[in-house]
Parts: structure tokens; C-alpha cells; sequence
């Protein structure tokens, strides 16, 4: 890949240099599906296109499907999660959104149906199972799957068919989303690569071992000394750990003894508290997608442990799910190592608390209570970073 598919010849065969291309006597036939198609004709006698016109354009109509509609969002979803493109929330949201579109339309279609065309395996079965053996082997987990039964059961009927098993093998499904690659991880060796460089220069090979020990030690030296912004503020009469240490050990009486307590410790000069509101609601239309979403804001903000508080409620019955916060954050405003370091923070609307307002503070208490119903909802889930 990159090398022999970008030679003249192969250009010749697909000039964008793409594969899969067969190589036949009457020349070559590039696109998977026009491949498959090529294939399938090649013995009249067979059954793949069915026995009618009709009975060719269903099949026709379920191979576009297949790929505009099953592989087409299992791609945008799965790809960006392997490193291949860009990894973007809102564009994965759509991309689950689309896929549980096209599968519950499919689940519909195989209620009653056996095979997507006739009584028999078609060119149809064969390119939808193929679509859909990425996803189940990849990144469709069962919480996700189940909701769609007559899918399950078509897929796990096609794959243990001998003809499939041949080539697929044993078929398992996977246990787990694919984590979001780090946005960190490919500025690391960039900025590693200037320091190597500059080393050698810094050696001299003919001085004894002891200074380059020393010169290496005065280079490292100022790297422990760099404090965060937020430890150079005034000291505050609110010790975070303690209001943490309050909320995790009431149990009983939370408005009398948490929320109180909260309050007694808040200090409005030392501390701030906001609102946040996801941009995007319309797109939580997945329970698992929409707390794994919840989840990874709350692994990711784990830089700012020692200076925040927050709770993230996800909010409503049916979907689309509501994803709103409230966070605690040493300092009067949202601390900019936080605002750089997790990309979650851009989706999500900031609003200042204005604490003098007591129906802000009541929403306040609310949410740090897991009051339900919140703002005429039922709570899906309730989450809290402390």
C-alpha cells in the first residue's frame, strides 16, 4: 500500500490507485462491489441475482443500502477511533445517529424475512454480511446490538453458514468500544525530536562523565519547579478536599448537611461555578454513546483533580438524552490549562453562576443533590468528578 498501487501499471487498472482491483482476461474491474457483482454473473446458473427483474432490483436496492447506509457510518464511526481520520464528536454522533437509523430499518425488513430477497442467500446477503461482520467484530457491542434482534439473529445465521465460515472463520462480537486516540500522543515525539537534536551538541565527548551528569541535571533542574497558575493564587478559605470529603460521606439528610456545608465553605473569590450545557443535544440519541460521551469528559478532565468539583447529569426518558454539568473550579474564571488541554470543554456552552440569583443557587443544589425530576425530567444518569 503506497508503494506498488501508485506504479504506472496500477494506475492503469484503477487510475486512483485504490484497491480492490480483479484482474480478469477481459480486463480489470475495480470497486468491491462492482467486483462482487462481476463475480456473481459469472455463472448464469446460479441464484445469487435471483430469478425475476424484481427480484434483481431488491437485490440491487439492499447492496446500495448495505454501503450507503450500514458500512458508510460504521467507517465514519470506527476509523477515526483507529487514528485513520480526524476524530470529531459531532460527526461520530452522526454517524451512530444514521447507523441505528439504517438498522432499525433493516431489523423492520427482517421481522418477517429470512434473507433480504427470496428464500435463498443472494449478492444482497453476502455484501450486508460482509458490512456488518466489521461492525460486530470491531466496534458494534451488544448493548448496542441488542436493540436491534432480528439483525442479531440474521447476522449470527449468516456467518455460521458453512460457505461464510469458510472465509470468515470463527465470528466473535467485540466487548468493547475502541478507545478515542489521544490528542496528545503525535505532539510528543515532535517536541522530543528538538531536544535530542539539541544533546549532542551540549556533549563534549572528550570531558569526563561527571559534568555531562551535571549539565543534564541543571538542564532537567527547572522542570519541577514550573507550579500551575492556580497554586500562585491567594490562599482560599474553601479546602476543596474537605467539601469532597463531605459530599462522598453524607448519606443521609443531603440537603441539611452536603448542601449546607457547601455553602458555608463556597468562597466567590477564590473558587467559581459554572454551568455547562452539551452544544449538540439533538445527536444523544444512543444510551451507551451518550454516557461513554460523559465518561471520557470526566477521564479527560482528570488534569484538573486537584482544582475542580463537578456533576454531569444526563437527563430524559427518551432520546435525544440531555448532557448538562455543573462544575466547581479553583479561580474566578475556567482555569486555561483546562480550556487548552480538553477539547471536550468546546462542546459544551459555559455559563458563569451567578450565585446572587437564588434560582441559579437552587439549580445548583439540585444538581449537586441529583434532584429528580431535574427541570421536569427524569435522570438517566448522574456522574460526579471528584
Amino acid at each position: 500500500m503506497g508503494v506498488s498501487n501508485k506504479t504506472p501499471e496500477f494506475l492503469k487498472m484503477n487510475p486512483i490507485g485504490k484497491v480492490p482491483v480483479l484482474e480478469t482476461p477481459e480486463g480489470p474491474v475495480f470497486e468491491s462491489n462492482a467486483i462482487a457483482r462481476y463475480v456473481a454473473r459469472l455463472k448464469g446458473d446460479n441464484s445469487l441475482y435471483g430469478s425475476s427483474p424484481i427480484d434483481y432490483g431488491h437485490i440491487e436496492q439492499w447492496i446500495d443500502f448495505s454501503s450507503m447506509e450500514i458500512d458508510a457510518n460504521i467507517s465514519r464511526w470506527f476509523f477515526p477511533r483507529l487514528g485513520f481520520l480526524p476524530y470529531l464528536p459531532p460527526v461520530e454522533e452522526a454517524a451512530i445517529s444514521g447507523l441505528k437509523r439504517a438498522l432499525g430499518a433493516l431489523n423492520t425488513h427482517l421481522t418477517c424475512n429470512t434473507y433480504l430477497v427470496g428464500h435463498s442467500v443472494t449478492l444482497a446477503d453476502i455484501i450486508t454480511t460482509c458490512n456488518l461482520y466489521l461492525g460486530f467484530s470491531n466496534i458494534l457491542v451488544k448493548s448496542f446490538t441488542s436493540e436491534f434482534p432480528h439483525v442479531e439473529r440474521y447476522f449470527w445465521t449468516m456467518v455460521n453458514q458453512p460457505n461464510f465460515r469458510k472465509i470468515l472463520g470463527e465470528v466473535k462480537q467485540t466487548e468493547a468500544v475502541p478507545p478515542v486516540p489521544s490528542a496528545k500522543k503525535p505532539s510528543q515525539p515532535k517536541e522530543s525530536k528538538p531536544k535530542a537534536k539539541n544533546e549532542p551538541k551540549k556533549e563534549a565527548k572528550k570531558e569526563p562523565e561527571k559534568p555531562k551528569v551535571e549539565e543534564e541535571e541543571e538542564e532537567e533542574a527547572p522542570k519541577p519547579k514550573a507550579k500551575n497558575p492556580l497554586d500562585l493564587l491567594p490562599p482560599s478559605k474553601m479546602i476543596l478536599d474537605e467539601w469532597k470529603r463531605l459530599y462522598s460521606n453524607t448519606k443521609t439528610n443531603f440537603r441539611e448537611v452536603a448542601i449546607k456545608g457547601f455553602w458555608d465553605m463556597y468562597d466567590p473569590e477564590g473558587y467559581s461555578l459554572w454551568f455547562c450545557d452539551y452544544k449538540y443535544q439533538d445527536e444523544n440519541t444512543v444510551t451507551f454513546v451518550t454516557m461513554n460521551k460523559v465518561g471520557g469528559f470526566l477521564q479527560r478532565m482528570d488534569l484538573a483533580r486537584k482544582y475542580a468539583f463537578g456533576k454531569m447529569l444526563v437527563i430524559g426518558s427518551q432520546p435525544p438524552f440531555k448532557v448538562k454539568g455543573l462544575w466547581l473550579f479553583r479561580g474566578p474564571e475556567i482555569p486555561k490549562f483546562v480550556l487548552d488541554e480538553c477539547y471536550d470543554m468546546e462542546l459544551y456552552e459555559w455559563t458563569k453562576v451567578d450565585i446572587s440569583d437564588e434560582n441559579q443557587k437552587e439549580r445548583v443544589n439540585q444538581m449537586i443533590e441529583d434532584a429528580e425530576p431535574f427541570e421536569g425530567e427524569p435522570l438517566l444518569d448522574a456522574k460526579c468528578f471528584k
